[in-house]
């Protein structure tokens, strides 16, 4: 008598589940971690994009600036720090700033994200990640400290 096999035996399919879950077990947190990152660079890209308005304001000598002024609204992952995200000096120098918020990671929820303006007009980053869960270095975008 010939048998022929046909199929996968039980235990066949027990180790490609064994494997899978092992693979979805380191996978998910790298997956996670990614996704944090994404949402603090989202962050500061979107606080990046004022810089333009706020240097044409502040070359006519407006430097009282208002969250209407800037066309600032919050988005799923930024929120207003408190009141206005712009706060500047009659000598130019001052910080666009907003906190990590809404709907993110709570690894980077509660960080705040600065964009910081010298007298001279060099802009510089700045995330203060002390308010956030569980943040980690790779979260941060380059240039900023």
């Amino acid at each position: 008598m010939c048998q022929n096999s046909r199929g996968f035996t039980l235990i066949e399919l027990m180790i490609v589940v064994a494997i899978v879950g092992v693979l979805a077990a380191m996978a998910i947190p790298v997956y996670q971690d990614y996704v944090a990152r994404s949402q603090v660079h989202r962050a500061y890209a979107e606080l990046a994009a004022y810089k333009t308005s706020v240097e044409e304001r502040l070359s006519k000598g407006q430097y009282v600036i208002s969250n209407a002024d800037l066309g600032y609204v919050a988005s799923s992952v930024t929120v207003a720090a408190s009141g206005d995200i712009a706060s500047f000096l009659s000598d130019g120098s001052g910080s666009l700033q907003v906190t990590i918020g809404g709907s993110v990671s709570s690894t980077v929820s509660g960080a705040q994200v600065s964009i910081l303006r010298s007298v001279s007009g060099v802009w510089s980053c700045d995330i203060d990640e002390s308010g956030a869960g569980a943040w980690k270095s790779f979260y941060m975008p380059r240039g900023c400290f």
